[in-house]
C-alpha cells in the first residue's frame, strides 16, 4: 500500500498539470479496482459488501498520508529544523504510522465479517502485486523518458 502512495505521488508530481495527474490518478484507481477484482473472485454478495470496506479504508489512510505525512516528509527532507521540531516531527509521524496500523487492522476485522480470511490473504498479496506492476510501468515510463531526450 505504501508502495502504491509513493507511486501515485511520484507520477503526479511527472505531469506538469494537476487535472492531468488527477486523471492519472482515476486511471491507476479504475486499473486496481479490477485488478482486486479479477484476483479475489469477489462474488456480487461480497463485492457490495467488500468495495465500501475498503474504499472507507483507502480513504482513511490517504487522509493521513495527505493531511499529516507529506507535509511532515517535505519539511524533513528540508532539513533545516531544530531538535525541538524534529522531536515534534518523529512524535507526529510516529502517531500517523500508529493510525495507518489500527486502520490496516480495523480493515482486516471488518472484511473478516464480509470475506473469508483466504480471500484477505490474497488481497494482501494482490494488492502487493498491483504495486510492483505499477513501479515496473514507472521504470517503464522512465526509460522511455530518458530515450527521448537522448
Amino acid at each position: 500500500m505504501k508502495k502504491l502512495i509513493l507511486l501515485l505521488t511520484l507520477m503526479i508530481g511527472f505531469s506538469s498539470y494537476a487535472q492531468m495527474g488527477e486523471k492519472m490518478q482515476e486511471r491507476i484507481r479504475a486499473q486496481k479496482i479490477a485488478f482486486l477484482t479479477d484476483k479475489l473472485q469477489l462474488t456480487t454478495e461480497e463485492a457490495q459488501q467488500f468495495w465500501p470496506i475498503y474504499n472507507a479504508f483507502e480513504a482513511k489512510v490517504e487522509e493521513i498520508k495527505s493531511k499529516v505525512l507529506r507535509p511532515l516528509k517535505k519539511e524533513m527532507r528540508s532539513g533545516d529544523v531544530t531538535d525541538k521540531r524534529a522531536e515534534e516531527i518523529l512524535d507526529k509521524v510516529m502517531e500517523a504510522e500508529t493510525d495507518t496500523h489500527n486502520a490496516n487492522l480495523e480493515l482486516v476485522q471488518d472484511l473478516k465479517k464480509v470475506i473469508s480470511a483466504k480471500k484477505i490473504i490474497r488481497l494482501k498479496a494482490a494488492e502487493d502485486q498491483f504495486n510492483q506492476i505499477l513501479l515496473d510501468k514507472l521504470k517503464e515510463f522512465r526509460e522511455r523518458r530518458r530515450n527521448k531526450k537522448n
